[in-house]
């Protein structure tokens, strides 16, 4: 029996070298001219408000370009570009898509363009009383291709492509993957892919991202592609090349078991370059004080009297976003002297302690959960999935915690100018011809 093969190119120009990948792993043998083919990027998020650097966050639009003409040239004409972006209060994925330059290509090529968001979620039984509600636009395709993107991930550690097929589900589905016990993140998300056709996984390694999977990371320029057409292959060896075995990634190691499939990378073909040759190894978690009271950087500026609870797998993808910024709030409260015992907690199994004066519950879920907790002496109630910046700022300072909302504001600013005109930065990655 062969072995399944992975491509692995160093790009000099990405048409050529996407072309290049296909080729080494035969990655469009799997797919008829007449299939009815959806292409999945990784759109976790994007921002019209705020600067937003695209860096190892979102899947570049010259690959995506690159794809659909290769596709195209070769007979394929029947595609679609689909994704379930993080949503606002209202769907946003068409504006989403003509800021990435999608527009051309439908206009181009064809392609249709969906935002699941906007789209019939299916309630799919997957016998055995697991159920999730997928994209009905996902479940009619022929075929998909998946476009992840290279990076790491603070609570999947390596996502890549079984992690980007979670964007197929509906909010309340996502919101269920991260659960607790049997329904934990990493138990749950690896099951999607089993309804799905999924062809191709092809990792879009332009940039790389440490402790995504949003902006808050850091980005490095990478400049790889990977491809193949066994879909743990390909997110096996792109661990790899992020320095992660598969033993020390939960899911892969969960999904292999459960479907009988080989962790070990001598099982596998790569071809093109070696793993030893790009891999170095990329942090995919923030650090903590010893005592979970807050992040490393709270603790060196001395800061005290606030206890922030670390966030758990348990923190659905709203919240996660919003936990960073929130952490940039309550730093901007801080005054030389201690907080008033001010303690924080968020998602789904965080209990409040005792001991504390005022207690912040960040998030529906830990609203709901602590709704009743006799820990409690006063409570700030962070409703909201995920709870609103600005709001978070009134209710905070109506207890005299005085955050400066201009902080969140300069904190964006920078996350976007620390790649300006930065050598193999390129904002030109995410338009189109």
């Amino acid at each position: 029996m062969s072995k399944a093969s992975v491509s692995l190119v160093k790009v000099s120009e990405v048409y050529e070298s996407l072309g290049q990948a296909l080729d080494l792993c035969d990655g469009l043998a799997g797919l008829q001219v007449d299939d009815k083919i959806l292409l999945k990027p990784n759109i976790v998020s994007w921002d019209f408000d705020y600067p937003f650097p695209p860096y190892g966050v979102v899947t570049t639009s010259t690959v995506m370009q690159a794809l659909v003409q290769i596709l195209v040239e070769r007979g394929f004409k029947n595609l679609i570009i689909g994704e379930g972006s993080l949503p606002g209060p209202k769907p946003q994925g068409d504006a989403i898509y003509e800021a990435l330059g999608y527009g051309k290509l439908r206009d181009r090529y064809g392609v249709r363009l969906v935002d699941f968001n906007a789209e019939p979620f299916i309630t799919t039984d997957y016998g055995d009383g697991f159920k999730l509600d997928i994209a009905q636009e996902a479940l009619a395709v022929d075929k998909i291709i998946n476009i992840p993107v290279l990076k790491t991930h603070n609570q999947a550690k390596v996502p890549l492509g079984i992690k980007n097929l979670k964007g197929c589900l509906s909010r309340r589905s996502k919101q269920f993957c991260h659960g607790l016990d049997q329904e934990e993140l990493n138990l749950t998300f690896p099951r999607v892919i089993e309804k799905l056709p999924v062809a191709l996984t092809i990792i879009d390694g332009l940039y790389t991202l440490e402790k995504g999977p949003g902006p808050t990371g850091k980005a490095y320029p990478k400049g790889l592609l990977l491809a193949s057409r066994d879909p743990l292959a390909c997110d096996l060896v792109g661990a790899a090349v992020l320095g992660y075995t598969a033993q020390e990634v939960p899911h892969l190691a969960f999904y292999a078991e459960k479907h009988g499939y080989s962790l070990e990378l001598s099982d596998y073909e790569v071809k093109g370059g070696s793993i030893e040759g790009y891999q170095g190894r990329i942090d995919y978690d923030f650090e903590w004080s010893e005592d979970n009271t807050g992040p490393a950087g709270f603790e060196k500026r001395g800061i005290t009297g606030l206890a922030i609870r670390k966030y758990d797998s348990s923190l659905c993808t709203g919240c996660s976003v919003q936990f960073n910024p929130m952490l940039i709030l309550l730093a901007s409260a801080y005054k030389g002297g201690p907080f008033n015992q001010i303690e924080l907690v968020s998602g789904k199994q965080q209990l409040a302690s005792a001991g504390f004066n005022t207690t912040i519950l960040f998030g529906k879920c830990a609203c709901h959960l602590n709704r009743n907790n006799p820990n409690i002496n006063q409570a700030i109630t962070l409703w909201g999935c995920p709870p609103d910046l600005e709001k978070m700022v009134e209710e905070l300072g109506k207890e005299g915690i005085q955050c400066d909302f201009n902080e969140y504001v300069r904190f964006r600013n920078y996350l976007f100018d620390r790649y300006k005109g930065k050598e193999g930065y390129n904002p030109e990655d995410w338009t189109i011809e």
